[in-house]
């Protein structure tokens, strides 16, 4: 008996990323996808707790949700993701507001926290966390996708144990697929009419996988091994697939970043102009209280790095909190003057959020007034908007190759697509070009988007 199967996702893209894996397992138990939540059977919130503004978005959801599963009360609910491992307790047995809770290492093991529910009446969870799953052979059902472009997951975990960050705690250590089998995926994207593909991880430069070590080991880059594959080989070997595939990745962290990486971007064309380096903070003492493993000099160090063999017109954007604790004036002026040094193409900004569990929750007092950290924050992103339309406006009577995505989400008259560097463009619609690759010259821009005309 088919059933229906509504799923929503919050968070980074990791978290879309895993709903399809999801939907993938579901859908052998006859699960069907809906969009409507009002008929479904199974409905469930994949989530995120990086913030705490993410977390007041699920339950603001999960509110709405129940009032569903009034007027249908055989609709099972099930929370997914970040904040099922963090609030496990809370949301099952406390509030009882869900059925279901389901870490991200335990979504195989979905079917049978369903039947628990639906046959036996009972609560379930599984939040285990594991050193070996990767979903690997699982092919996802691309929910998320417009056929153009598609998500590869090529590792999961975080090592890193920056102070803010509750993910090594909610996604546990860092362990890397087998190449062969992230190679094999892009190839049947490919095959389907797919022309861009992003290589997803918490932090993708640590890609570390070997036949003999069963991704167990941590091993030193010095001691570089024939039979290890590091990120810049799987990168490789990923554009090799065809010259017509795109490839990005995300996310970086900039101690793993190596110039090997940076030299296959600069060799393939098709290896997309754009880095995302997350810098956080723009002062040293700041950087050692987030145990972020590097200071201000040796991230800029890093920038010169990627402008030096990549070129100036590699597009790069940035994380930044502000507020983080005990951070002064004259250190959050830091922040914007290593802003100003590297003229960021976009950034995500936001101000420090308290997460019970990270080791700044333990260590460190949150003592920053609110009105301050929104006075800091509003002063990175207006630095940032200047900053993009300086960025945006070099491109002005440039011509760039263009994915066309689809149309404009203000008018089907009107054609959207990214550059390499990740950049929108607009442009006037002629003949069916979704999912082709055209040339436009850029004619204006304002600080977001980029605005040409076919060449």
């Amino acid at each position: 008996m088919n059933k229906n199967l509504y799923i929503q996702s919050y968070g980074c893209a990791m978290n879309f990323s895993d709903s399809e894996i999801v939907a993938s397992i579901l859908k052998k138990e006859n699960y069907s996808l809906s969009n409507k939540i009002e008929t479904a059977d199974l409905v469930l919130i994949n989530t995120c707790s990086i913030r705490e503004k993410a977390e007041e978005t699920v339950r603001k959801r999960l509110e709405t949700v129940n009032i569903h599963k009034k007027n249908k009360p055989d609709m099972v609910i099930g929370i997914l993701g970040c904040m099922a491992e963090r609030l496990k307790e809370k949301l099952l047995n406390e509030e009882k507001v869900v059925d279901i809770v389901a870490g991200p290492d335990s979504y195989r093991d979905l079917p049978n926290l369903v039947r628990n529910v639906v046959e036996k009446n009972e609560k379930s969870v599984n939040t285990i966390l594991s050193l070996e799953e990767t979903y690997e052979n699982i092919e996802p059902v691309r929910i998320n996708s417009n056929g153009i472009s598609a998500f590869i997951s090529i590792m999961r975990g975080c090592d890193n144990m920056c102070s803010f960050c509750v993910v090594p705690y909610t996604r546990g250590r860092e362990r890397s697929r087998n190449p062969e089998s992230i190679v094999n995926e892009a190839k049947n994207l490919y095959n389907k009419g797919y022309r861009e593909v992003t290589l997803l991880g918490q932090n993708v430069d640590s890609f570390k996988w070997s036949p003999t070590q069963n991704n167990k080991i941590k091993l030193e880059k010095e001691s570089k091994s024939e039979d290890i594959v590091y990120f810049s080989d799987l990168l490789e070997m990923t554009a090799k697939v065809s010259p017509d595939l795109r490839i990005r990745f995300s996310t970086s962290h900039p101690k793993d970043i190596t110039n090997d990486v940076l030299k296959v971007i600069k060799k393939y064309e098709n290896v997309c102009n754009y880095i995302h380096l997350p810098a956080q903070s723009g002062n040293s003492r700041i950087l050692k209280k987030m145990n972020r493993t590097y200071n201000r000099e040796w991230y800029l160090s890093k920038i010169k790095d990627i402008k030096s063999i990549v070129g100036n017109s590699c597009a790069i954007s940035s994380d930044f909190i502000a507020g983080f604790c005990s951070e002064s004036e004259v250190e959050h002026m830091d922040t914007l003057t290593l802003m100003d040094n590297v003229l960021y193409d976009y950034s995500y900004m936001y101000y420090y959020s308290d997460r019970p569990g990270t080791l700044a929750h333990k260590k460190y007092d949150d003592d920053i007034p609110l009105e301050i950290k929104k006075k800091r924050l509003s002063e990175i992103v207006k630095k940032q908007n200047k900053h993009s339309l300086i960025r945006n406006e070099l491109k002005i009577d440039n011509q760039y190759k263009i994915l066309v995505e689809g149309y404009s989400k203000k008018s089907d008259k009107f054609f959207r697509g990214k550059t390499s560097e990740n950049k929108m463009v607009i442009f006037r619609k002629k003949n069916n070009l979704i999912g082709k690759y055209v040339d436009v010259k850029i004619k204006e821009c304002n600080s977001a988007t980029l605005f040409g005309e076919l060449c």
